[in-house]
């Protein structure tokens, strides 16, 4: 079974427990709503990548970790879009879960989604006890304060905002638990993937600042140009356009070079360039090059 078939299927299996019993109708459908289609799942294709390089010898509990991480990923769009944060109208091509289903359900989907993350894992404990309650801490030190997503947006309530703390948290936080999320589960020490995480993390918050400028709409499949209008701190307005793909590309070399030596380290460099590869909005690149 390849990565992307355990993804989906685990993520179906946890929607769907979400949805028995005398649940609520329309707040079954927007969890559904809310996680399919699930746009590149790279969160728990980095975890499932990295427990794979160091072994894998749990599959069972990657896949609920993998599952976790990005039921907990699908829960903070959910609440990002909504209008007292940013506001937006669209998410992977569709209409928003507030915009869909109403804001008082949307709140209830991103809440539910955020249990059922650490329900999955605390099911998960009869398989390796001692390895779930690591992974159940590391979600929770990346999803709330002081290191986690909620910090983040936490931030862009402030007067004045660390740009690097505001990435770290807002964007890395969720891949720096992809990366020690996944180590955790085939049994390695965590703290030596936290750098390969938050490295992926800032390389992907460069790369979501240029497509937020360069990119329309319709290729984003969601609202584009909302650090202007939101007044957000990005690596575009801090370096400019070919200055943040210079800063991009830094990064990139940061990431592969942090990599730990495990028995799959040449694998895994190769799966972090080819996602790089895909994330620079297309034509940014020609525009360096000519310099």
């Amino acid at each position: 079974m390849t990565i992307a078939d355990r993804i989906e299927s685990t993520m179906a299996a946890a929607i769907a427990s979400g949805q028995g019993g005398y649940a609520p109708p329309k707040l079954a459908a927007a969890l559904n709503y809310a996680v399919n289609p699930g746009g590149a799942r790279i969160r728990p294709t980095i975890l499932m990548s990295v427990a794979m390089a160091c072994g894998d010898d749990r599959p069972d509990l990657t896949d609920a970790a993998a599952t976790a991480l990005e039921l907990m990923h699908c829960a903070s769009l959910v609440h990002d879009d909504l209008p007292c944060f940013d506001n937006a109208d669209l998410r992977r091509g569709k209409p928003a879960v507030h915009r869909a289903f109403s804001e008082p359900l949307a709140v209830l989907t991103g809440d539910s989604l955020i249990i059922m993350a650490f329900q999955i894992l605390a099911r998960a404990a009869k398989h390796m006890p001692h390895r779930t309650l690591t992974l159940i801490d590391i979600l929770g030190t990346r999803s709330g304060m002081p290191f986690g997503i909620c910090a983040g947006q936490g931030w862009e309530s402030e007067d004045k905002i660390d740009l690097s703390a505001y990435h770290q948290a807002k964007t890395g936080a969720l891949f720096i638990a992809a990366t020690q999320m996944g180590a955790a589960a085939a049994g390695q020490e965590p703290e030596a993937w936290e750098e390969l995480g938050a490295r992926i993390g800032e390389a992907f918050q460069v790369a979501d600042d240029l497509r937020d400028a360069l990119c329309d709409e319709s290729t984003l499949g969601k609202p584009a140009g909302q650090d202007d209008l939101h007044g957000r701190p990005n690596a575009v307005s801090v370096y400019g356009v070919q200055g943040a793909i210079r800063r991009f590309d830094d990064i990139l070399g940061g990431a592969i070079a942090s990599i730990p030596a495990c028995p799959g380290e040449a694998a895994l460099a190769q799966m972090v360039r080819a996602y790089a590869d895909k994330l620079v909005p297309a034509g940014a690149r020609p525009t360096v090059a000519g310099e």
